[in-house]
């Protein structure tokens, strides 16, 4: 399956113009062979908006939902966006996966939530494993900060999980985390990873870019820059069987030995 990640931070704001930009990159996405568009952390409404998180969020059947699966049946291929998702009386930060018949395939609700702003504006989400089945791969879902916890990215190599997308709002000086983590992350768990970041300044924030698909082999199929973009690259499930008949990290785990470092 080919995979566009969509490295932008829109327009903070503005959902009417975010669903614009996203359609956009949808168009030349499936142009150039995309099954899958994934977009950043929160780009449904921008990240530093403060309050306006609150206002702007929407339930995972909203009217911004409707639209991005119009654009991914127009377009014809499955979007993973991320959005503040409202429940009741409750905001969580979550990402939808759509398929390309418009239909809510998964909702993932961040766990790990990141510093003051995250944690005063979002509450946590309590389900760590969210997949669907997508092109033949098992997709799993999480968000941003998530990833940096390897408790999370092993219970879906456990689950089964072929891709992992991670929309994300990587800031600067954590460069590191996608230039490094990311892909060491892949190798450990046998999967690939799709992390996906905004760039540029929001407020008090400078997000790295450095968007990237990493393989089961730790190496970079894709790594995008520090400026707006949109790269592709392709995850291959006979690559993926072949790598986890070679490495032996999950069938060579003692589990019984790592119960005490929960």
């Amino acid at each position: 399956m080919r995979i566009a990640l969509l490295q932008s931070s829109g327009r903070p704001g503005s959902v009417a113009g975010n669903l614009k930009a996203l359609d956009e990159a949808a168009g030349r996405a499936a142009a150039a062979g995309a099954g899958l568009l994934v977009t950043p952390e929160l780009f449904l409404t921008g990240y530093a908006i403060g309050d306006d998180i609150a206002v702007l969020a929407e339930p995972a059947d909203g009217d911004a939902a409707d639209a991005i699966a119009r654009t991914a049946t127009r377009h014809g291929l499955a979007v993973a966006y991320s959005y503040p998702e409202r429940a009741g009386d409750t905001v969580h930060n979550s990402t939808q996966l759509i398929s390309a018949d418009g239909i809510r395939l998964a909702n993932y609700r961040k766990t790990h939530l990141f510093g003051p702003f995250e944690q005063d504006h979002f509450a946590p989400g309590d389900q760590q494993v969210v997949q669907a089945e997508l092109h033949g791969l098992t997709v799993g879902l999480l968000t941003c900060y998530d990833i940096e916890f390897p408790e999370n990215a092993r219970a879906h190599a456990l689950a089964g999980t072929d891709l992992l997308l991670v929309p994300t709002a990587l800031m600067h000086p954590f460069q590191f985390v996608a230039e490094s983590l990311v892909p060491v992350r892949a190798f450990e768990n046998q999967m690939y990873i799709a992390y996906v970041n905004r760039v540029g300044q929001e407020g008090e924030w400078e997000f790295a870019g450095l968007s990237t698909l990493a393989g089961p082999d730790g190496v970079a199929r894709t790594r995008a820059g520090r400026g707006e973009e949109l790269v592709l690259a392709e995850a291959d499930p006979v690559l993926l069987a072949a790598s986890r008949e070679h490495n032996p990290y999950l069938r060579h785990r003692r589990p019984a030995l790592y119960g005490s470092c929960g």
